[in-house]
């Protein structure tokens, strides 16, 4: 199983058979329980799907009890496979959580951590960069991002030489909610990106007209950020049945429902829920097993929930 092999070994085994794809494919045998992954297109290289966003959930300032408590939750993602880890500066107390965390459970191999700059000016956003490798115990992270394109252009010209210099693997620009969709676009035609992050959910679906399309174009990995709407989703639909034919699609609760559709999208690389439970980090990591719904079925669930 993929799921009980460090993120380096597992690379190790399978690099050379994928090196040459360039648009994210599935890798899965006929297990009902294989992890499911896709191919980073810059790299070849393979990415479980369901990764952790970190966002309100891991800002807990200094409480001991909170986190150690967020150190299971890490535990519970590493224990079904996980890898990418999604943070930002932005996000308070969370990037030193994590550090704690990933040194409590000794996970630095294993994880795929990306994070951002957020901040304005070159060097502010080299020394950011630095401070972050402290806080989570790295000596680099392999994606890094530009929040929101604060500063786009300054940073732009730092990541780039950043991954050519090996101090970054892969590069990238994210947006949330909507915002700055015509220079977000703008940058994905023109600059080498290996990553964008995007906000997409089965009711926020903007990002099919332009932006997953663009993106399989270019190879670029695409991250979907939101996948709940920010729990939004569950409280809308949790006190709903779900479907009699959701065995069909591979689903067995609403966190699955949610997140398949979400990363059976062709462009979609990886989706990055947010929890603070490890009940409900077991359920989001189910999604990344079994099989994905196909076509027809992505568009029966779109359907299902827009008439519920």
């Amino acid at each position: 199983m993929i799921c009980n092999l460090s993120r380096r070994r597992f690379l190790t085994s399978v690099a050379g058979a994928i090196a040459l794809a360039r648009i994210p494919a599935l890798i899965a045998s006929p297990s009902n329980r294989d992890l499911i992954t896709k191919v980073i297109p810059a790299s070849g290289d393979p990415l479980a799907v369901i990764g952790m966003g970190t966002w309100r959930t891991f800002n807990v300032g200094h409480d001991p009890v909170l986190i150690e408590q967020r150190t299971e939750v890490l535990k519970a993602f590493f224990q079904h496979g996980g890898e990418l880890v999604d943070s930002s500066p932005m996000y308070g107390s969370a990037e030193a959580v994590l550090g704690k965390a990933l040194a409590a459970l000794n996970r630095h191999e294993d994880v795929f951590a990306a994070t951002k700059i957020w901040t304005r000016g070159k060097q502010d956003g080299i020394e950011q960069v630095e401070e972050l490798e402290r806080l989570w115990g790295l000596d680099r992270f392999e994606l890094l991002q530009i929040h929101n394109l604060l500063d786009w252009r300054v940073h732009m010209d730092t990541l780039k030489q950043m991954r050519a210099d090996g101090k970054v693997r892969y590069i990238g620009i994210t947006t949330s909610h909507g915002r700055r969709l015509d220079d977000f676009e703008d940058i994905m035609a023109s600059e080498p990106l290996d990553f964008v992050q995007l906000t997409y959910n089965v009711l926020d679906r903007w990002a099919e007209e332009r932006l997953l399309p663009l993106a399989r174009e270019r190879g670029i990995a695409v991250i979907a950020n939101r996948p709940f709407q920010g729990g939004q989703l569950f409280s809308r639909f949790q006190s709903q049945p779900l479907p009699a034919w959701a065995g069909e699609a591979g689903v067995s609760n609403w966190a699955e429902f949610f997140l398949k559709f979400i990363v059976s999208h062709p462009a979609v690389t990886c989706a990055i829920p947010a929890t603070t439970s490890v009940e409900h980090m077991n359920e989001n990591m189910g999604a990344q097993f079994g099989m994905l719904p196909d076509a027809d079925q992505r568009e029966q669930m779109a359907r299902y929930v827009r008439e519920l």
